[in-house]
C-alpha cells in the first residue's frame, strides 16, 4: 500500500503547490466558495410513473455487493464515509456531475459508481442518476442481473430512443439508472456527439437536488475520459491494490489533475488478496482529505 500513497502524495503536493500559485497570481486572495449554508431540506416521497421500476431480489443485490443489501458492516460504513466526503466537495463548489474512472479494467469502478450512487440517494435530500457512460463495455446492467441485451444510452445516441423508455428504477429509493446499450467501437464520437453535451446539460440542470454520476471507461487505454470529462465537475479515481501498479497511479493523476478537478482516489481491495462484502475497505485520498 505504500507505494500508492508515495504516489498520491506526491500529486497531492503538485496540486496544492499549483493551486497555491494560481492564488498568488490573483494578489494572494483566496478562492471563491460556497458556503454549505442551511442543510436541504428532504425530499417529498417518488412515485415513478415513467420510468420503469425493476423487482430486484435481494440476494441478488447481495450477491453483486450493493450496499442497500447489508444493513451494517466495514464495507456499508465505507461507503457511508465516501458519501459524506464527496457530498462536502459537491457542496463547497455547487457541483452535481461526477464521473468514476479508473487506471485499466477490472479495478472495481462500476461497483464503486453504483455504491456511491445508492449511498448518495439514501439522503433523504437528493436523487441521484448514475449513467453508463462506457459505451465500448458497458457493465453497471449487469450488477442489476440484466442481460446484455438491455436498451440503454447508445440506443438513445443513435436510434433516437426516447430518453424515457431506457431509464430504469431497481427499487432504491431516489436512485435511477440508465444502462449503457449496444457496445459501440465510437465511443469518444458518441461521448462528445451535440447530442450526448445537450444531454449533459439536461441532466445537470432538469432537477436541482439531482446528483449525476457518469460510470467512465478506464483512464489510460482510450481517450474517452479526457474528452468527456470537460462535461463533469470532478473526476473520482478507483485503483486497486495488488493490481493497479505505481506507475499507472502516477500516469493517471498526472492526466487528471492537469486537465480537471479530481475529487479523490478509492484504494480498492486495500490490505487484502481477495475482495469479500465483510471484509472490503474504501480510502478516499488526495484532495478529498482536504
Amino acid at each position: 500500500m505504500d507505494r500508492f500513497r508515495t504516489a498520491l502524495q506526491f500529486h497531492k503536493n503538485q496540486q496544492k503547490t499549483r493551486e497555491g500559485a494560481a492564488v498568488r497570481s490573483q494578489g494572494s486572495r483566496p478562492p471563491a466558495v460556497i458556503p454549505l449554508g442551511a442543510p436541504p431540506a428532504p425530499l417529498d416521497p417518488i412515485v415513478y410513473t415513467r420510468t420503469r421500476s425493476l423487482n430486484i431480489s435481494h440476494s441478488l443485490l447481495r450477491e453483486q455487493r450493493v450496499m442497500t443489501a447489508y444493513d451494517k458492516g466495514p464495507f456499508v460504513d465505507a461507503f457511508k464515509i465516501l458519501r459524506t466526503q464527496v457530498m462536502h466537495r459537491l457542496r463547497d463548489n455547487a457541483w452535481n456531475v461526477i464521473g468514476v474512472t479508473s487506471p485499466d479494467e477490472g479495478e472495481g469502478k462500476t461497483l464503486t459508481a453504483v455504491n456511491l450512487g445508492v449511498s448518495l440517494a439514501m439522503e433523504t435530500t437528493q436523487t441521484v442518476l448514475l449513467v453508463d457512460a462506457n459505451l465500448m463495455r458497458p457493465a453497471v446492467h449487469e450488477v442489476f442481473g440484466l442481460g446484455d441485451d438491455c436498451p440503454g444510452l447508445t440506443d438513445y445516441l443513435l436510434d433516437d430512443e426516447p430518453l424515457d423508455g431506457l431509464l430504469l428504477h431497481p427499487g432504491i429509493e431516489r436512485f435511477v439508472f440508465l444502462p449503457g446499450g449496444a457496445p459501440v467501437s465510437s465511443s469518444t464520437e458518441l461521448l462528445t456527439s451535440p447530442k450526448m453535451v445537450n444531454l449533459v446539460q439536461e441532466m445537470r440542470h432538469r432537477y436541482r437536488s439531482r446528483i449525476v454520476i457518469f460510470d467512465l471507461p478506464p483512464l489510460l487505454h482510450q481517450a474517452d475520459v479526457l474528452a468527456f470529462s470537460p462535461y463533469t465537475d470532478a473526476l473520482l479515481l478507483v485503483v486497486e491494490e495488488g493490481k493497479t501498479t505505481a506507475e499507472e497511479v502516477k500516469s493517471a493523476m498526472s492526466l487528471l489533475t492537469k486537465s480537471h478537478p479530481l475529487l479523490g482516489t478509492v484504494l480498492n481491495k486495500a490490505g487484502q488478496l481477495a475482495a469479500t462484502p465483510k471484509s472490503m475497505r474504501k480510502m478516499l485520498e488526495h484532495e478529498v482529505e482536504e
